[in-house]
């Protein structure tokens, strides 16, 4: 193999996460991580949450925009943006007397980029 052939292999070992192949309890995260993180799975269960979550993928919006960008009601907006808010998938500012919605921080773009790409393959 040439310098160049092992020039254009993608590093495997560098991209790919270990996987232990046997599991001990010793190996787990602390229960309460797994409860957190299980809770943070449960908010992604509902379809108007992710709709929300797409449409203030890369800008900010308020309530009304985000309603009219989802085909849903201002209040059912409201109720859930509570809920991406208390699990830090979303921020606010406010901007006079509006108050602006965006993605909290680019793990949530990556985290929602990742299921698709899992689910079309």
């Amino acid at each position: 193999m040439s310098i160049r052939d092992d020039e254009t292999k993608p590093d495997i070992e560098a991209t790919e996460p270990v996987i232990p192949t046997t599991c001990s309890p010793e190996d787990l995260p602390d229960e309460e991580l797994l409860y957190d993180l299980a809770d943070l799975f449960k908010v992604f269960s509902d379809t108007t949450r992710i709709k929300i979550l797409y449409a203030l993928m890369g800008r900010e919006l308020c309530v009304a925009d985000i309603a009219e960008a989802t085909a849903t009601s201002q209040s059912a907006v409201s109720h859930q943006l509570r809920t991406l808010k208390q699990s830090h998938l979303v921020k606010f500012r406010r901007d006079g007397r509006n108050i602006l919605y965006s993605l909290a921080d680019d793990h949530v773009y990556t985290m929602l980029n990742q299921g698709m790409s899992h689910i079309c393959e």
